[in-house]
């Protein structure tokens, strides 16, 4: 949309808007897509077939939907996700690594696989590899010739043959003419190498980085000790067995202390059994005939009589097909909790591929019965399963409203593995920059998930009150009721990566404390209600109404300036976020923020710009890709922006804007794989899964569901209680995008929300779909959905 649209939509806003937006959006064909049938998925084809875990692991390459990122000698940020083969919410995960993390820059995250590289450095069979580079050890199938690490030997590898789906991945290695199959039980992960024929078969296995103790055992054995956790703690240890003897074998380390040829010296010796140091491997070889495979499987524990343990148990034998069916169907009995019909082939496996991977966190990190290292470095059993923290910044703003739906008994699980890593560092998990965990915990309240919400509260009050804790500038926010930000000696021009980010912190904190309010009342603590709900008001504070923008102070309070509200500040003021993003971050008080901004026709007008002024920042952030005008998908502090149309009585712009970002910024690059910004764990994977269905929690603690626009005509989603929550667009097509009209349970629905009492025991909402907007559909003033302000008059509808 152009400024001189912003002009002309006062006359004829609906006509303007829908010519603006365009009404080819769901339509982008699969043509080649790498392993995507031409003709459509088959009828006959479940979700787990349809799921693709490549799907996130590719950036998009359209340059007006990169903006100006990626900074120089970065790639462009992709969704980060990994195609490796795992069980939902996996404890391992047997995963490709085309990076050679020891020898790259890092950008952002290690994140071990980015779909553009050409060449393979190896394969891991731990935990970690989702979310970062840390999986150890790395092991590679070499034909011939081999390297020491940090020098891998990489391999070229043929696109057309890489192949991922639930619980399983493949690839050939072009340089060495061999296939390697990955698949994974809970505990384990086996790896299937097809070699040729040759004398010189080898299998190179290394614990990189600071290393540790590799020791190979016998004539099938490989095991090791990761010098970073040596004491016990979880994966420490790992012993990987291969299904024949070897005809040859070795140790080796590098001396990274004399630099030699720039990255130290090697240290190999073959016939030696065991060797400690930095990148410490050992190397075993096989004499092979063409086609013959050689078989790994690997586990992790606290011992090596935990690994192997764990090896007998879950692993036994040799049978590659056996593991990988049973991951299969661990996957379909997930995926198929959700069935979806129509829309166009691509939609459907774009959203089972998103779906899968919004189940990459969180991680189990030991079942009921086994052992676990606390926060503490004490060994535990655990009396549930327990899991990895909750990236709150990331999934906290969707993905656990999934858990909630479909996973309660998880959920619960979840909730209890916070509570008690709190218990152990006495503050509850917070992540990367905000609080956030009261998110999980009202949400999971107002959904009915019974639990001990007392017990919890406790710590995220703490949290909230205690100016030792996790919030950091805690003191000042509740002095002053906003955090300041020091301006740096000469105010650089972004991007600046210092700072306190103090205008996002206060909104970021008003909206915990709003959250914290509400649960504090249901819990029957008023005084706290009434403190936590005063301070919820506190984006206020950092409201500068002159520019209509959120914006830094000083600690004298003064507004800091020169000040670019199109510029993307990293760390100064704002968080990863220009201000035309940051200005949305208010899910909690949507009405008192239109109130703010002069009402619906000036938040509409505004809403309106930030989807239509280009962006064209000086600075550059790296994480800002995936724009529709000032709008950053690719990061999570505007991605509810989209749905506030809902308050402000024009829904059918969120329907139009859903399906634009829905056909634009996921899988529109040359491979179909392409995400905006990082997956975070699940986060930008959810935000498609949910907004694809047709709704979306633009705040999770509340039981409200703001509607969009589903791009298919029907959605069948069995919620965790056994009841089934049913979608049905009629009419509906890539043209025919908007609400016409819509019945909740056979009844005249006007509303473009629901809660979740609406849909808690079953429910069928039925929703008429059309080529233009229909003004009169849940536009009124008392449609909008609730917030902590009431509305300001009700001009400027």
């Amino acid at each position: 949309m152009t400024k001189g649209h912003a002009r002309t939509s006062r006359r004829s806003p609906i006509r303007d808007w829908t010519r603006t937006l365009g009404l080819a959006v769901a339509g982008v064909s699969l043509a080649g897509a790498p392993g995507v049938a031409q003709n459509g998925a088959r009828s006959d084809q479940r979700p787990v077939d349809l799921a693709n875990p490549l799907v996130g692991t590719a950036p998009l390459d359209k340059p007006e939907l990169i903006g100006n990122a990626p900074p120089p000698g970065e790639p462009v940020y992709s969704g980060q996700t990994s195609p490796g083969a795992r069980l939902p919410h996996s404890s391992v995960e047997a995963a490709p690594v085309n990076v050679n993390l020891e020898l790259t820059y890092p950008n952002g995250v290690p994140a071990p696989y980015h779909y553009p590289n050409p060449t393979m450095f190896g394969f891991t069979g731990g935990g970690g590899a989702t979310y970062g580079g840390n999986a150890k050890p790395i092991i590679m199938p070499v034909v011939g010739d081999w390297t020491v690490p940090p020098a891998y030997t990489p391999a070229y590898y043929d696109k057309a043959r890489e192949k991922a789906s639930p619980g399983y991945y493949s690839v050939y290695l072009d340089t060495f003419r061999t296939q390697v199959e990955l698949t994974a039980t809970q505990w384990t992960s086996m790896m299937r190498f097809t070699f040729p024929e040759t004398e010189r078969a080898n299998v190179i296995v290394n614990l990189p980085r600071e290393g540790g103790e590799v020791e190979i055992v016998g004539d099938r054995t490989v095991r090791g000790l990761s010098a970073e956790k040596r004491g016990g703690a979880d994966g420490s240890y790992f012993v990987a067995e291969f299904s024949r003897p070897f005809a040859a074998h070795g140790t080796f380390r590098a001396n990274l202390e004399d630099k030699g040829w720039g990255i130290g010296t090697k240290d190999v010796e073959p016939g030696r059994r065991i060797v400690s140091g930095n990148y410490a491997g050992g190397y075993v070889t096989f004499h092979t005939k063409a086609g013959e495979q050689v078989l790994m499987k690997i586990a992790h524990g606290h011992s090596y009589a935990e690994a192997e343990q764990r090896l007998r148990a879950e692993n036994p034998g040799w049978n590659f097909k056996r593991v990988h069916d049973s991951a299969r169907a661990e996957w379909a009995k997930l995926l198929d909790r959700v069935e979806v019909t129509g829309g166009t082939p691509k939609q459907r496996r774009l959203f089972y591929s998103t779906l899968f991977q919004s189940f990459a966190s969180p991680r189990l990190i030991a079942e009921k019965g086994g052992r676990f290292t606390t926060r503490n470095g004490e060994v535990k059993t655990a009396g549930y399963d327990r899991y990895s923290p909750v990236p709150f910044w990331d999934t906290g703003r969707n993905q656990i409203v999934l858990l909630e739906l479909m996973e309660p008994e998880l959920t619960r699980d979840v909730m209890q593995s916070e509570l008690d890593m709190a218990r152990e560092r006495g503050f509850m998990n917070t992540s990367f920059h905000g609080d956030n965990a009261v998110f999980l915990y009202l949400g999971a309240m107002e959904r009915g998930i019974p639990f001990d919400y007392a017990a919890a509260y406790e710590y995220l009050r703490k949290n909230a009150t205690d100016t030792k804790g996790p919030r950091d500038y805690l003191d000042e926010y509740i002095a002053k009721g906003w955090i300041s930000d020091i301006v740096p000696e000469g105010n650089p021009s972004p991007p600046y990566a210092g700072g306190k980010a103090g205008a996002d912190k206060t909104l970021e904190y008003a909206w915990d404390d709003h959250a914290l309010a509400l649960m504090a009342r249901r819990l029957g603590r008023n005084d706290d209600y009434r403190m936590f709900l005063k301070r919820a008001g506190n984006y206020r504070n950092v409201f500068d109404s002159s520019t209509g923008f959120m914006r830094g102070r000083t600690k004298d309070g003064t507004w800091i300036s020169p000040f670019d509200p199109g510029e993307p500040y990293y760390n100064f003021m704002m968080k990863e976020a220009s201000g035309w993003s940051t200005v949305w971050l208010v899910p909690h008080d949507v009405q008192g923020l239109i109130n703010l901004m002069g009402g619906r026709a000036a938040f509409n007008a505004k809403l309106d710009r930030f989807f239509s002024t280009p962006y064209d920042p000086k600075g550059i952030c790296r994480d800002c890709t995936g724009m529709i005008g000032q709008y950053v998908h690719g990061n999570q502090p505007d991605q509810q922006a989209p749905y506030l149309y809902a308050w402000s009585g024009q829904p059918w712009k969120t329907q139009g804007l859903v399906r634009r970002i829905l056909d634009t910024l996921y899988g529109s690059d040359a491979a179909g794989y392409g995400y905006p910004g990082m997956d975070d764990q699940g986060a930008t994977s959810s935000w498609y899964a949910l907004s694809a269905m047709g709704f979306y929690p633009v705040d999770p603690s509340t039981p409200h569901y703001i509607i969009g626009s589903p791009i298919f005509d029907t959605v069948k989603m069995r919620l965790g209680n056994g009841k089934t929550l049913e979608i049905v667009a009629r009419n509906n097509s890539a043209k025919n995008m908007y609400i016409q009209s819509a019945t909740l349970n056979g009844r005249s629905w006007n509303k473009p929300w629901f809660s979740h009492d609406d849909i808690k025991d079953g429910a069928k909402l039925v929703l008429v779909m059309g080529p233009k907007p229909n003004p009169a559909w849940g536009s009124a003033p008392d449609a909008a959905p609730p917030s902590m302000s009431p509305a300001a008059g009700r001009t400027g509808a």
